[in-house]
């Protein structure tokens, strides 16, 4: 009943965080809000929970994963491939080795490979902190799918320099050879398994599908069960678990493009991982607030393995810390945006050199998350003489603070960086998206007409088809007459756009108002009311794009 007890109050913490949040005057981002009320909790209460890193990885890492992979759009995650492959390959790396040797100098009494599992447990950036952020920053698309498809697959590569560096100091040994095999095994592996189960889950879905028919509540479960599938059985052959759950998402979204699935599957489902997503969002900050207190108490013990007594000593390595991460981030992307920039002009395509505005807020875009607290938690209590692992709380320590101070300095330092930043147009976006509604207005037409001949009915119906056919037919004619217009025209065409759309939100909302009122007079029955209201909440987010 405990257990029940503690995941219900969870539950209320992520609801009252988000009242909090926006009650705020400052627009603080929910996650800041979630961590302090967890914080809180757990000075009121005397306890938190007893966090086990190995099931907090398989409770909420691979559903979310999941699903960030699913919906990050491919397009972008492809044709930036170069640059979040610098971000989540090389930049981990040369996070590693610099921040290693900055805090072994900083703090001397902390042995060298501690100070590189430190770095290592740091170098990924948190795709679920990232997601959060930007609800709150309005962070330009471009970059947030940048940012997204760095998060995503950097994962693997910190927590394998990770664990080869708690090795080297657990066995006293290191072998590069070992840990690059290692590392192919993990990552090859893991994106494997993740398309392997997912392609094989998705057919057999599909078989089944067409032979029985298609049951929107098992769909959505099967799309539920799909991560921890892929996690646990790459866990199981010692792969990446993270790569597969992220791989398993990217592939769940190339399995949906055959569009088998029916509309009122993909409604339920879509609603379904959206409440998962905010919830786990939720209960994985909260959870990091309720850690905070209990690794802070430990401060005057944890200050002494540092060589000094003044537990004011570690606001200043958690500050410096998280300038190196900035600093030593923002030289890996001005040094690879230049290399990128160089081969483009070599190649005689037209470059435009982004400011150095942007470059520093991808640098302080590069939020630490739950993937940090999970990780630092697993370095082991001894060593293989028996001894304590050295500097283990204070790199709990450490990490946990980096995490908050990251989160904080993004909260309050994009907005400003942000501003008014001037960013290359994408018109090619709008023009696919024109093309494409195009296209699908001449389909509907001519499938209208193809009904229209191969029904057959009496001569006064036949009118009736047509009038209907006409009035139908007449909204995706004004779309295609779009394609023709160009400069003043087309702005224009899009100002009466928003404004019919405008217009039919208002109607549309007068309409449920109606609805609702008539429900609530017993006028309606409420299988009909519920049917109405829920005909007019999807017109509304269709015109909302919610």
């Amino acid at each position: 009943m405990e257990s029940v007890a503690i995941s219900l109050f969870l539950l209320l913490a992520v609801v009252v965080s988000g009242w909090l949040s926006r009650l705020s005057p400052l627009s603080i981002p929910t996650p800041v809000v979630q961590i302090a009320l967890g914080a809180v909790i757990a000075l009121s209460t005397g306890a938190a929970v007893d966090l086990e890193p190995d099931v907090f990885f398989l409770l909420f890492l691979p559903p979310l994963l999941f699903y960030d992979g699913w919906k990050i759009p491919k397009e972008g995650l492809f044709r930036d491939k170069g640059t979040i492959l610098q971000l989540a390959l090389g930049l981990v790396v040369f996070t590693v080795v610099g921040l290693g040797l900055f805090i072994h100098w900083m703090i001397p009494l902390m042995p060298l490979g501690a100070a590189f599992a430190l770095a290592a447990i740091l170098s990924p950036t948190d795709p679920i902190a990232v997601s959060a952020i930007s609800t709150k920053v309005p962070i330009p698309k471009r970059l947030m799918h940048i940012l997204e498809g760095e998060s995503l697959l950097n994962d693997a590569s910190g927590l394998v320099c990770m664990r080869f560096a708690v090795a080297a100091v657990v066995t006293g040994s290191f072998s590069l050879v070992d840990a690059f095999g290692a590392f192919l095994w993990l990552a090859i592996g893991g994106l494997a398994i993740g398309i392997g189960v997912t392609w094989v889950v998705t057919r057999v879905k599909g078989l089944i599908s067409r032979r029985i028919g298609e049951e929107a509540g098992s769909q959505v479960l099967i799309s539920l069960l799909i991560p921890f599938g892929a996690y646990l059985l790459a866990e199981r052959l010692h792969c990446s678990g993270i790569l597969a759950a992220v791989a398993a998402g990217i592939t769940m979204s190339y399995a949906e493009q055959s569009g088998q699935a029916l509309a009122d599957t993909r409604v339920r489902r879509n609603a379904v991982w959206d409440m998962i997503q905010f919830t786990a969002n939720g209960i994985i900050f909260v959870l990091l607030g309720e850690q905070l207190p209990s690794i802070a108490s430990r401060a005057a013990h944890v200050v002494q393995s540092t060589g000094h007594t003044d537990p004011l000593w570690l606001i200043v390595y958690v500050a410096a810390i998280s300038l190196a991460l900035i600093v030593l981030r923002f030289l890996w992307v001005w040094v690879a945006l230049r290399f990128t920039l160089f081969r483009a002009v070599r190649k005689g395509l037209p470059v435009q050199r982004p400011s150095l505005r942007l470059i520093a807020a991808t640098s302080l875009a590069g939020v630490r998350g739950a993937i940090t607290l999970a990780g630092v938690l697993t370095i082991p209590f001894f060593v293989a003489d028996g001894s304590a692992f050295p500097s283990r709380n204070l790199i709990i320590f450490l990490a946990a603070s980096v995490i908050v101070v990251s989160l904080l300095l993004a909260s309050i330092g994009l907005p400003f960086l942000l501003k008014n930043l001037k960013l290359p147009p994408e018109p090619k976006a709008l023009a696919e998206e024109d093309n494409a509604r195009a296209a699908a207005a001449e389909a509907a037409i001519e499938a209208i007409e193809q009904l229209q001949k191969a029904k057959k009915v009496g001569r006064n119906e036949t009118e009736l088809y047509g009038e209907a056919a006409a009035r139908v037919m007449e909204v995706y004619r004004r779309r295609i007459e779009k394609q023709g217009l160009q400069g003043e025209a087309v702005s224009h065409l899009r100002k009466l756009e928003e404004i019919e759309r405008q217009l039919r939100l208002a109607g549309i909302r007068a309409e449920r108002d109606v609805y609702y009122e008539r429900s609530r007079s017993r006028e309606l029955s409420d299988e009909i009311s519920r049917r109405l209201i829920r005909e007019a909440d999807l017109a509304e987010a269709r015109l909302t794009g919610s």
